[in-house]
């Protein structure tokens, strides 16, 4: 059988994924203390260009900037190029500059030390910087979440549940967060069990839920009529996230034209957002309406400091691809993978348009 071109890449909701790690409990900003050179990186890894920051953060440590904001600069910009190894080492330098004095930002370094060794496939190292995290702050509730998580990773649900039991009992109210749980506990295989909680929380009474919150709980209970119902009712208040999820649900009842509707309706009233430019692109897609799709990605490619570029990059080639324009799609992932080199479903994907 002929291929007709490689799979899409969606991006659902704006937190998860896993064997990724995109949850943090901090920020890519600075700390107090950086020095000039340490805050310009940091301003281009706001702007994604990661190499750029680690040619400005050798200027910095040969200016005598503090050693363990450029260390733990350098260990972002290496996760941001996927080279979680380094990562890992650098932020382990920064650690070990401490003066012995826990401050906010050895927390800080710690949760990214943890994000790295999940990256690397370290579950275990991982799982013992969240101890570390909670022996000194039992109230530290994202902690409890990411070991939940590095936790399902090494095959513990036990100890993931007893993690997430604890977390929802320490806000019960925390609709996203509920949401997280059951995304990663359907990763892991425990999709059942995730929408248990989910099911809970619905069937609670609460009158702090709203429909935006009660529709996107009907969209992952797999009730795609009463998320739509309560997400047109939350359509204007959620933002770009109500109108996505308002959008995949239609998709998921087969009604893709109206999806398509919600996409662009959003982008005509809104400035541009990249999440709401691939969904729409993914969505045309399934209509068969590839060149409309390829406009979409496109659209998303030209914002500005998206963290949505490389799905949108292989989105672009696929939908190349379904237009039967192979050489352009051969050129554009050759470009695609001198960006994105450990990308091996895309790797694959090269060997297939080279016999086109």
């Amino acid at each position: 059988m002929e291929r007709t071109g490689g799979i899409m890449r969606n991006v659902l909701g704006k937190r998860l994924c896993f064997p990724a790690l995109a949850m943090l409990a901090v920020v890519l900003t600075g700390c107090g203390g950086e020095g000039e050179r340490t805050q310009g990186a940091m301003q281009l890894i706001q702007n994604l260009d990661y190499r750029g920051a680690l040619e400005q953060l050798n200027q910095a440590e040969e200016n005598g900037e503090n050693a363990r904001l450029v260390n733990r600069a350098r260990g972002i910009a290496c996760m941001g190029l996927t080279d979680y190894g380094q990562a890992a080492a650098y932020f382990e330098a920064a650690l070990a500059d401490s003066n012995g004095l826990v401050q906010n930002v050895d927390f800080d370094l710690n949760y990214y030390l943890a994000a790295a060794y999940t990256k690397n496939g370290q579950n275990g190292e991982a799982e013992g910087i969240y101890d570390a995290i909670l022996a000194l702050r039992p109230g530290a509730e994202d902690a409890y979440f990411l070991r939940g998580n590095v936790r399902l990773g090494l095959g513990n649900y036990e100890g993931a549940k007893s993690d997430f039991d604890k977390v929802i009992s320490m806000d019960a109210h925390n609709y996203d967060r509920l949401i997280e749980i059951y995304e990663v506990l359907d990763y892991y295989g425990y999709g059942e069990d995730g929408q248990a909680y989910l099911r809970t929380a619905l069937e609670s009474g609460d009158r702090e839920m709203d429909k935006y919150a009660s529709g996107r709980i009907y969209y992952y209970l797999g009730e795609y009529q009463n998320a739509c119902l309560d997400l047109e009712e939350a359509r204007e208040k959620g933002g770009v996230e109500s109108y996505l999820y308002l959008g995949r649900a239609y998709e998921a009842t087969g009604d893709y034209n109206y999806a398509a509707n919600v996409y662009n309706s959003y982008l005509e009233k809104n400035e541009g957002n990249a999440e709401m430019y691939n969904q729409l692109g993914l969505c045309e897609m399934t209509r068969g309406e590839y060149s409309r799709a390829l406009e979409a990605f496109q659209a998303g490619m030209q914002l500005e400091n998206t963290t949505m570029m490389q799905t949108l990059a292989f989105n672009e080639i696929v939908a190349y691809e379904r237009l039967g324009e192979y050489t352009q799609a051969y050129l554009l992932m050759g470009s695609y993978l001198n960006n994105y080199p450990d990308d091996q479903q895309a790797r694959r994907e090269y060997e297939f348009l080279s016999t086109r």
